[in-house]
């Protein structure tokens, strides 16, 4: 994942991931067929260990308002972590690579099911059963990420990022019927 991370997608050869692994590419070959299949499983793999981490976030404790702002605070610490760029590298390549976006698009669909389901739970029962929740979630993730990808060109401190008050504010106007 370093590799794809400092070198960009086309940086990350085989030969790249091998030396920095220190292993023999008969055995990197063994695993991992193709660098497609190895780039694909290493950026899954990463953000599996992010939803294990936030499954285990202290937020049962919060109730109303102050739970929606945390759980928006948190969903946007995501967009800040090594395997939102590195996902954001396959995206950007798989756009022209037919065979990365065949391979990364039922991934990608898979662990998207696994993160809405972690979403909920950091939004909780009562809020993640109201009927505007689907619409939020799906809100906070489009707008998050387009914002993270400023940072790319525009490096600032995405904890005073305007944008985290904005969205603490919709939520908790959609998911409490505006009672804030």
């Amino acid at each position: 994942m370093r590799s794809l991370m400092e070198d960009g997608y086309s940086g990350a050869t085989t030969v790249t991931i091998q030396e920095r692994a220190g292993v023999s590419r008969g055995r990197l070959l063994h695993h991992f067929p193709s660098r497609t299949a190895l780039l694909v499983a290493a950026a899954q793999h990463l953000a599996v260990e992010r939803i294990t981490d936030m499954e285990s976030w202290p937020h049962a404790t919060a109730s109303g308002a102050e739970r929606i702002d945390r759980a928006v605070e948190l969903l946007w610490e995501t967009f800040r972590q090594p395997y939102f760029w590195a996902a954001m590298e396959l995206w950007t390549a798989a756009r022209t690579d037919e065979t990365l976006r065949a391979e990364l698009l039922p991934e990608e669909r898979r662990l998207g099911l696994a993160i809405q389901h972690v979403v909920a739970a950091l939004f909780g029962p009562v809020h993640s059963t109201h009927p505007a929740f689907d619409d939020v979630r799906e809100l906070m993730f489009t707008s998050m990420r387009g914002v993270a990808l400023t940072y790319a060109i525009d490096p600032r401190d995405p904890t005073t990022d305007p944008h985290l008050d904005l969205w603490k504010r919709l939520a908790r106007q959609m998911l409490t019927d505006g009672r804030t």
